[in-house]
């Protein structure tokens, strides 16, 4: 689904060099749920900038789903990237003058889809999420939790080959935490890749396998996926999340 050989990715000025990905090398497969993990300043968000295709690199290659992506132009690269990638950020990203409807119709009304299809769209992914009851509501009516499950119904709403998610718990309690990971296992479960960076161990640790990154480049790695620790039965799930 993603695989990337030898990526560079450097940032020059007239005076200094400064490399964010140094022979940065990922493979993650369909279907799995990959956690990248590292401090802070190590290149994680650079790297899922570029897979998401946000931003150009420097050297080496990346492929998309078997599509090589260097040198296509920006109209390609938007096309590939509306047509595989759903993004899920930390901070939620809601527009607040918006109902929970509009603001998962956003994304959709830019691809192009038409009224009917969008509608049918936006209704599943609100009821995946379990907020179908809420579609009217504002972002600033629901908690936390809330607005980032709407968050990824937006996400989901293109049906995305690959889910990128920068810190999706990162402003949630751990309770919350807990909730939107159950979500985001279900979700893979249907068969969505995911590629999530986070700091938290703990969550960390319910991916299939983890990616370390530290100085821009891949330090460990666990090369075979191993099997998820025990769910969350769904009445506890649907609570942490509320």
């Amino acid at each position: 689904m993603l695989k990337m050989t030898h990526l560079q990715k450097v940032y020059r000025t007239h005076l200094i060099e400064t490399y964010a990905l140094r022979d940065f090398s990922i493979n993650v497969r369909e279907g799995e749920f990959v956690a990248v993990t590292g401090p802070s300043g190590s290149g994680k968000t650079t790297f899922l900038n570029i897979a998401g295709l946000l931003e150009e690199f420097t050297g080496g290659q990346y492929q998309l789903d078997g599509v090589d992506v260097h040198g296509l132009n920006d109209d390609k690269r938007s096309k590939l990237r509306n047509e595989k990638i759903g993004f899920i950020f930390q901070s939620f990203n809601l527009i607040p003058d918006l109902n929970l409807f509009d603001n998962v119709d956003v994304p959709l009304r830019y691809r192009g889809f038409a009224a009917p299809d969008r509608k049918k769209r936006i209704e599943e992914a609100l009821g995946r999420v379990g907020l179908a009851s809420r579609m009217k509501h504002y972002p600033s009516e629901l908690s936390g939790g809330q607005q980032q499950r709407v968050a990824i119904a937006r996400a989901l709403a293109g049906s995305p080959r690959l889910l990128l998610a920068d810190e999706p718990t990162g402003n949630l309690d751990s309770l919350m935490a807990r909730g939107v990971m159950e979500l985001l296992e279900e979700i893979n479960r249907h068969g969505t890749t995911i590629v999530m960076v986070t700091h938290d161990p703990e969550l960390a640790a319910r991916a299939h396998r983890n990616v370390h990154v530290i100085d821009g480049q891949v330090t460990d790695f666990d090369d075979e996926p191993t099997l998820r620790k025990p769910a969350l039965d769904d009445s506890t799930a649907a609570e942490a999340v509320a």
